[in-house]
């Protein structure tokens, strides 16, 4: 390691410092505009005009209200990049962070999903997107870890606002350290607190054994730090202990040396220590404690009594016996809260997520570092804890995670979010649906930028040609020369290769069949990263006329991942397809959902195949956009499975305001998380 110049307190790892011993800068990739995969609960106005591109990029124009346009955002991706790319919009602008980073266990990537009606369960395991992430963050040990936090903590500090603050729950493995790195980063004079909060369900195998060396685990803690001193805090309370909901006395002296807090008080003078209370407030709380001694005479009242008749608002002194004085505290049934929250649950696992917090923490969280209307952030978000409680008290959120599951366990939490507990009313239900929301992702610049640093220093022509030929390599096919609209071949088969960014489009297969039909192949594999809308079902027909055996199949995201490609871990999965029928009555639609296809369940874990009886099991969650413009799919019509409630159902009705021609956009999701979409034109008449 390099030597270090130390001239303060600082925490060092490996990677911290480059090799002539200097502070390596946090790089900020982007910022990259963000597509907008999905718009949820914002009805089309009519007003939409037709678009050429597959996504909207989100512009970032928006009010700062609901009602001048602000919609809350769920996004996918690597958070490095997803913060990076905030910047430019949101610099200065979030008032409240919280993040729940893996602690130091893979197992923070494995969820519980279930699968059909009958309630199976089975395990999904790491997707290898998931898998680069818990090497990054571990695979150099505490190193990298450490190097990850810092990375995150340093462009999360910008984003916050001059009155921001971040809370970061840990434990144990790695707390201590990332307290001295959140030292440097916010400064020491911004720490402001450190909570303890229950730990989840743990047994206690400690019994099982005759002698053991420690103690069992029964807190996390969250490390609180704020961007200033003048941060919004409004203190959280809690429910009183037994103790604290009768009257009590206490004493009026403490050990703080205030000189000015000395005076005499009921005949006692102090040179040492202080008064609790200035001495004007001392001297009238004696005269009440003197006026309700003269009256309980009369009314035979106690203290208590006396408190409540006059108001709840009298504070009372005394002195009994040669004692020093004492002052009286209220009975109360709400306190303050200190730094121990161990009053509330820590952890719940409603969403089957082996670390999913209570919406308890986070309310306490958020009431205490936010107002109604600010902006929570959180970018660890699983299964979307934090999101749901912002939304249930008023606030705008964004939300970011790695795991495409993750976000699609979150869409659906808010989705059904009115049927969910009403945090300030105990017993009721939250009883409204989720505000405007969208879901983002950065899509086709994630690839531009693995392919500029993954193909750097060639020209263009150069840089094409080693793209297709990594691709196909991959995907076990070789590179051939002579066509237009072929780039390889695999066995018997010509395989085209779609472009890092742009969809795939129904004229490149064509043009690519007929490329076929020239040298008279027979089959054609067409490997895309993104799908022209409707492509596979109207492709299919066309390649049967002309008797080819077309492969629509998948350019997995791993392929960005270094690591899995040399692994061999490289799956090209073909694209799920579904049939819908359409019955049509004048204005009237109703769509039925009437088969789903997944081509590759030769793939797909033998125990997963065990517990899917019949082809709506591998449907989580399907959904239509009944006036698709051509643009982002605006949710229009969903049914989902939740966890109490496992129906699906496979009909959808609507009904047109005017006759005409439209676009319907049908999007199924899987039990994996994957979607699968196809547009439909309808006619209807009066």
């Amino acid at each position: 390691m390099p030597k270090v110049n130390i001239n303060k307190t600082e925490l060092v790892w490996l990677g911290k410092y480059d090799d002539e011993g200097k502070l390596k800068a946090v790089e900020k990739p982007g910022p990259y505009p963000f597509q907008i995969v999905e718009v949820i609960n914002k009805p089309r106005t009519g007003k939409e005009e037709p678009q050429q591109t597959l996504f909207e990029m989100w512009e970032g124009k928006e009010g700062d209200t609901f009602e001048e346009g602000w919609r809350n955002k769920l996004i996918w991706g690597d958070n490095k990049l997803v913060i990076s790319s905030l910047l430019e919009k949101f610099a200065g602008k979030i008032n409240l962070i919280y993040i729940d980073p893996p602690f130091a266990t893979g197992a923070d990537f494995k969820f519980t999903i279930k699968v059909g009606e009958e309630k199976e369960k089975i395990t999904k395991e790491h997707s290898i997107i998931e898998e680069k992430a818990y090497r990054d963050t571990w695979g150099k040990g505490l190193d990298s870890y450490l190097q990850m936090m810092y990375e995150r903590l340093v462009l999360m500090r910008e984003l916050l606002a001059e009155d921001g603050s971040i809370y970061v729950h840990l434990d144990w493995h790695v707390g201590h350290y990332v307290k001295v790195m959140m030292d440097e980063i916010f400064g020491y004079e911004n720490f402001r607190n450190e909570i303890l909060t229950r730990r989840g369900q743990t047994k206690n195998l400690q019994y099982q054994f005759e002698s053991f060396k420690t103690m069992n685990v029964y807190n996390d803690y969250i490390l609180w730090y704020s961007k200033n001193p003048n941060a919004t805090f409004n203190p959280p309370l809690r429910k009183a202990l037994e103790y604290q909901r009768i009257g009590r006395w206490q004493s009026m002296w403490n050990n703080a040396d205030r000189p000015t807090m000395r005076y005499e008080l009921l005949g006692v003078n102090i040179d040492s220590g202080q008064w609790k209370w200035s001495k004007e407030r001392a001297y009238k709380a004696v005269e009440n404690y003197k006026k309700y001694l003269e009256e309980s005479k009369r009314t035979g009242e106690s203290l208590e009594e006396y408190w409540v008749r006059t108001g709840k608002c009298l504070e009372f002194v005394w002195r009994f016996g040669s004692a020093k004085p004492v002052y009286w505290v209220s009975p109360q049934e709400e306190v303050i809260c200190d730094n121990n929250w161990f009053d509330i649950k820590g952890y719940d696992y409603s969403q089957d997520f082996k670390t999913q917090k209570s919406e308890d923490l986070l309310q306490r969280i958020i009431l205490a570092s936010s107002n109604p209307g600010d902006i929570v952030a959180d970018f660890f978000c699983g299964s979307g804890t934090t999101l749901a409680v912002a939304e249930k008290l008023g606030r705008r959120w964004i939300g970011s995670d790695l795991s495409r599951y993750a976000i699609h366990i979150t869409r659906k939490r808010l989705l059904d979010i009115e049927n969910c507990k009403d945090l300030q009313n105990e017993g009721k239900k939250y009883g409204k649906k989720a505000r405007p929301f969208e879901i983002l992702n950065l899509g086709k610049y994630e690839r531009q930028l693995w392919q500029v640093k993954t193909f750097t220093n060639k020209d263009e022509k150069q840089a094409l040609y080693e793209y297709l030929a990594f691709i196909l390599k991959l995907y076990g096919a070789e590179p051939i020369s002579g066509f237009t609209n072929i780039h390889g071949r695999k066995g018997n088969a010509l395989v085209y290769v779609g472009a890092v960014d742009s969809p795939v489009t129904i004229q490149e297969v064509i043009d690519a069949i007929n490329d076929c039909k020239k040298v008279g192949q027979k089959e054609l594999h067409i490997l895309g990263w993104e799908w022209e809308m409707g492509l596979n079902d109207a492709i299919q027909e066309l390649a049967k006329k002309e008797k080819i055996k077309l492969k629509l199949r998948i350019i997995p995201k791993e392929v960005l991942e270094a690591e899995a490609v040399k692994k061999g871990d490289i799956q090209f999965f073909e694209l799920a397809y579904f049939k819908v029928d359409i019955i049509i009555n004048g204005k009237a639609v109703e769509l039925e959902l009437k088969d789903f296809v997944i081509p590759h369940t030769d793939l797909i874990p033998e125990d997963v195949q065990d517990k899917t009886k019949k082809w709506t099991d591998w449907i989580d969650y399907w959904a239509v956009d009944f006036d698709f413009k051509n643009d982002t799919f605006n949710n229009g019509w969903t049914s989902y499975r939740t966890k109490k409630d496992r129906t699906l159902n496979l009909k959808a009705t609507h009904n047109y305001e005017k006759p005409g021609k439209y676009k319907i956009f049908v999007k199924a999701i899987d039990i994996f998380g994957i979607d699968t979409s196809q547009v439909y034109e309808v006619e209807v008449t009066p």
